[in-house]
């Protein structure tokens, strides 16, 4: 297995991973870039971040890890485009095409997640079993979405509960919608293998005056959708229907953020409010065992 770490028999085996990503106002919003990219590392052998026009030490940010696999390009954002979160997808597909021919995987974290170690043997398995099958366009991974702090996940249907994370390279895949997954073309759900490996999701966990910073910035992307921002200096996480304690461990790149955590979130679960329709998934799920009207952006093929 360690001959799988060169780089000429990865070639060989047409086995080459190349991770990309994209960032903007990373510093100034309190994305935990540095440690996605670090954690994205081990499976990749480059990896694209494609910065947007920032105003703050993004840049400097990405510069200060230590890797020669890291390959910057930079990018502006279209102003003109605020609606559906679509400039995300644009930009998303921007740092795909740098990605060259001959790198058979494409793993893609966006700056606010991350990869656990523990699930690294997996994911290697799962592209080397797959590599040559063309029926599968990509790996499915499961979420940890967290909120308020790093000890809570979100349960009900508001969250999704799976994405695509590694695809093929192929020119006929593109980021979908606000890049959140991906399609293929004409407009055709990926054919995917779902693999046993998480996503660990901490776009809600921030200090609460840091979070209402970037949930005020980032709603100009969906301006269509959103224009009422609470004005206030502080996010209220309280706004949430149902949390469970997570259970687990976080990734290791990110145990430095997770110790220096200095906010206090406290969970009442005897205060969450289940929509009408969570609570008739919830009936559906424990009668039959099966997740009515879930939001499927895929195939799922059997292993």
């Amino acid at each position: 297995m360690l001959l799988l770490f060169d780089k000429k028999i990865l070639r060989t085996l047409g086995m080459l991973c190349a991770g990309f990503t994209i960032v903007k106002n990373a510093v100034k919003y309190g994305y935990p870039v540095k440690e996605s990219i670090l954690s994205a590392l081990p499976l990749c052998d480059i990896f694209i971040v494609l910065i947007g026009d920032s105003d703050d030490d993004t840049e400097a940010l990405i510069r200060s890890i230590e890797s020669d696999k890291i390959h910057i390009h930079f990018s502006v954002w279209d102003k003109t485009v605020t609606t559906h979160g679509e400039v995300l997808a644009i930009e998303t597909n921007k740092a795909k095409a740098l990605i060259p021919d001959d790198y058979r995987w494409c793993l893609y974290l966006q700056a606010d997640e991350a990869l656990h170690e523990k699930d690294y043997s997996t994911i290697r398995t799962a592209m080397l079993q797959h590599k040559d099958n063309e029926s599968v366009d990509g790996l499915l991974f499961s979420y940890y979405h967290f909120w308020g702090s790093f000890d809570y996940i979100g349960t009900t249907s508001k969250w999704y509960r799976r994405e695509i994370r590694i695809i093929k390279n192929r020119d006929d895949i593109f980021s979908y919608r606000d890049a959140q997954g991906f399609r293929k073309h004409p407009n055709q759900k990926l054919n995917v293998i779902l693999i046993d490996a998480h996503v660990y999701h901490y776009g809600w966990v921030r200090p609460p005056a840091k979070m209402q910073e970037k949930f005020a910035g980032v709603q100009q992307y969906w301006s269509n959708e959103n224009k009422y921002i609470p004005a206030q200096t502080e996010f209220d996480y309280n706004q949430i229907d149902e949390l469970a304690l997570f259970s687990g461990t976080h990734p290791a790149v990110m145990n430095d953020i997770v110790f220096r955590q200095a906010w206090t979130f406290t969970y009442n679960a005897t205060n969450k409010k289940l929509r009408i329709k969570d609570k008739l998934k919830r009936v559906l799920f424990n009668l039959t065992g099966y997740r009515f009207f879930e939001y499927k952006n895929y195939r799922r093929l059997r292993n």
